[in-house]
């Protein structure tokens, strides 16, 4: 006879209740409805022999909306902490890897330590995406004058974590959140005004400052290769209208277009509430500066261990964990609360086989060492009681060059005074050399090249794929062979002789770049680049490899102030000066060191026109001119790379 619904669970719960063998052991206790009367939905009761049990829950905000939330409960007796993931991009396929019975399987592939050492697992979907409630603003700000609704991501986080420790009778009232990319940024948002169940933070290549050195803007100069992200997110709840331009070739796609406003219009993206605010706000005004993470996070007292986790070729958020360790850092006055680890990957690379990178390969497989060994003691000591100290070092890198972990007290090991190293300039010398000893004090000589928008230099070998494609290789393009680009007439390639000793950097490289420019307007691109010795025997592909240890953009028109762009003046040496990211590098003996300078990245970032427009997203065809770019490298004029260097 078939039964009822409510019946069935009625059966399920009395079962519960007052015994039952292998169901009472399966489904365990009953849950409390919530204060809207009712029950988080069981999915399905899975086969006798899986290991965990799967519930759905819509929890309530203090708004009344609901989110929709999966909470993953591993089969055990003993009460487990919570870890907690919040997504834009749906909860359901975070925790659907494989349908399996078999947490492990059902988890994603950074989880693998996690599954098997006692968490109840919970995902999330972010209000107004997939399953949730509400309406979706992109990197929604903190309550304040950018947002007037009175709910945010630090809202939300701190009204699911109350219900979870509430309605989820078999934890232990311990919370964590861990989260990579902008799932990362969520775990930062959830640090302001933090719930007092929320004990461990681990943020993985989080977006923090898209203006500086995240996902829109790097130094002003946007990242139109983020324009397929940015649609197929707001384009629809579900991300399931998406981005079709019909070209094959991205560098086409957009030379094409003109400028990254135009493409936008021809893709029909005004109604999109971010693309409307990247067109509003190129410069680094209130809008941006309100919303820099590191900055909110440097004025909330530190509450919460924070495990930053940093990839040295992350090609999307290559800027934010680093910022936001080094802002809190001046809190952690016992040094036992901020913790950072840089290890050699791309974005979200710490989740997956770190064995090796392109054509890099390391000793070992990095991402699962830094899993076991530092990822599940740190979420061990502080969610489970009891549990052993965990072995953290306040800073852990992985020291490209010499492929070795690296244990430090902080980080930057280099920097003006007060560390262990120093800054030294390495001078562009004449004939295309690099050293470090000063050049000549007077003449004014330089070298130059015309950069022409009509043939901008591409950031990778063509044709570039769309980012997200399917045959796309984005993840790994800052380890690609520059070679290609060091023989193009608009790069200027400077290099030194072979070292005959090793030069250690940990730190942010500094461009100093004194220029002229016959136009009103410019982008330079500086690459730190270390090139293998032309033979290589232990991987021969490998011989005379120019790999980017560290590389970055300027928008000219933002060299004296970020928030009030301003012309060139036509043929006028200036002083342009920017970081790049950071690095922790040995070059070895053997090999030598590059700096590659050009005035285009393309199609990463748009075209900079070389006449100064109000706003270069509706530059028009006439206002891209071809420019002459100088270098110079002599006298008071004499341009250098600060870099790093460690004792």
């Amino acid at each position: 006879m078939k039964r009822s619904t409510a019946g069935w669970m009625a059966a399920v719960l009395a079962l519960v209740v007052f015994g039952g063998g292998a169901l009472a052991q399966l489904t365990h206790v009953p849950l409390e409805p919530d204060e809207t009367g009712e029950l988080p939905k069981i999915d399905r009761v899975l086969a006798d022999n899986s290991d965990f049990v799967r519930r759905e829950a819509m929890i309530p905000m203090r708004d009344g909306v609901k989110l929709f939330t999966i909470i993953l409960i591993p089969r055990t007796q003993e009460q487990m902490p919570i870890l907690l993931s919040r997504t834009p991009y749906s909860a359901s396929k975070r925790s659907t890897r494989d349908q399996s019975q078999n947490l492990e399987a059902v988890l994603p592939g950074g989880d693998d330590v996690i599954a098997r050492a006692g968490y109840i697992r919970v995902f999330q979907d972010v209000r107004g995406k997939y399953r949730s409630e509400g309406d979706y603003v992109m990197n929604r700000p903190l309550r304040g004058p950018l947002n007037p609704t009175g709910v945010d991501h630090s809202t939300d986080a701190y009204d699911t974590i109350e219900w979870l420790i509430k309605n989820v009778p078999e934890s232990n009232q311990r919370v964590g959140m861990i989260g990579t990319s902008y799932d990362g940024f969520l775990v930062l948002m959830a640090l302001i005004n933090p719930h007092p169940a929320l004990k461990a933070a681990v943020p993985v290549n989080p977006m923090v400052d898209t203006w500086l050195g995240d996902d829109w803007f790097h130094n002003g100069a946007f990242r139109q290769m983020m324009m397929d992200y940015i649609h197929d997110q707001e384009a629809s709840r579900n991300s399931d209208i998406l981005w079709k331009s019909g070209v094959y070739d991205n560098y086409d796609l957009y030379l094409r277009a003109g400028s990254a406003g135009e493409l936008g219009r021809r893709m029909k993206m005004e109604h999109l509430d971010m693309w409307r605010k990247l067109l509003q706000h190129p410069s680094y005004d209130a809008f941006w500066q309100a919303q820099a993470v590191d900055k909110i996070l440097a004025d909330q007292p530190l509450k919460v261990p924070i495990l930053y986790v940093h990839g040295l070729w992350d090609q999307e958020d290559i800027y934010g964990a680093v910022a936001a360790y080094q802002a809190v850092e001046p809190k952690d006055r016992e040094n036992n609360m901020n913790f950072l680890v840089m290890g050699p990957w791309a974005h979200s690379g710490s989740n997956g086989d770190g064995s090796s990178l392109g054509p890099l390969r390391f000793d070992d497989n990095t991402a699962r060492y830094f899993r076991q060994t530092i990822l599940l003691p740190f979420l061990n000591e502080h969610l489970k009681a009891g549990a052993v100290k965990a072995n953290t070092p306040p800073v852990l890198v992985y020291e490209t060059g010499s492929n070795d972990w690296k244990r430090f007290d902080s980080w930057p090991r280099s920097c003006e005074s007060g560390c262990a190293g120093k800054m030294r300039p390495l001078f562009l010398g004449k004939g295309f050399g690099l050293g470090f000893n000063t050049p000549d004090a007077i003449g004014d000589a330089f070298d130059e090249y015309i950069s022409d928008p009509s043939k901008p230099v591409p950031y990778r070998l063509r044709p570039i794929r769309p980012t997200y494609a399917e045959d796309s290789s984005w993840e790994r393009w800052l380890v690609d062979d520059q070679r290609n680009f060091s023989s193009r007439t608009d790069v200027l390639s400077y290099q030194s002789e072979a070292l005959t000793r090793p030069v250690a950097i940990g730190g942010r490289p500094v461009a100093n770049l004194f220029a002229s420019t016959t136009g009103t307007d410019s982008d330079f691109v500086l690459k730190l680049i270390d090139v293998y010795p032309d033979e290589y025997p232990s991987q021969p592909e490998l011989g005379g490899y120019q790999l980017m240890i560290s590389a970055e953009i300027l928008r000219g028109r933002y060299r004296r102030d970020k928030a009030k762009p301003a012309p060139i003046p036509a043929g006028q040496v200036e002083l342009f000066r920017w970081e790049l990211p950071p690095a922790h590098h040995v070059f070895l003996p053997g090999h030598k060191i590059m700096v590659q300078i050009q005035s285009a990245w393309f199609p990463l970032y748009d075209r900079n026109p070389q006449t100064y427009v109000e706003n270069i997203f509706w530059a028009k065809p006439a206002d891209f001119i071809k420019a002459t770019q100088r270098i110079y490298r002599a006298g008071d004029h004499a341009s250098f790379i600060a870099l790093p260097i460690m004792p």
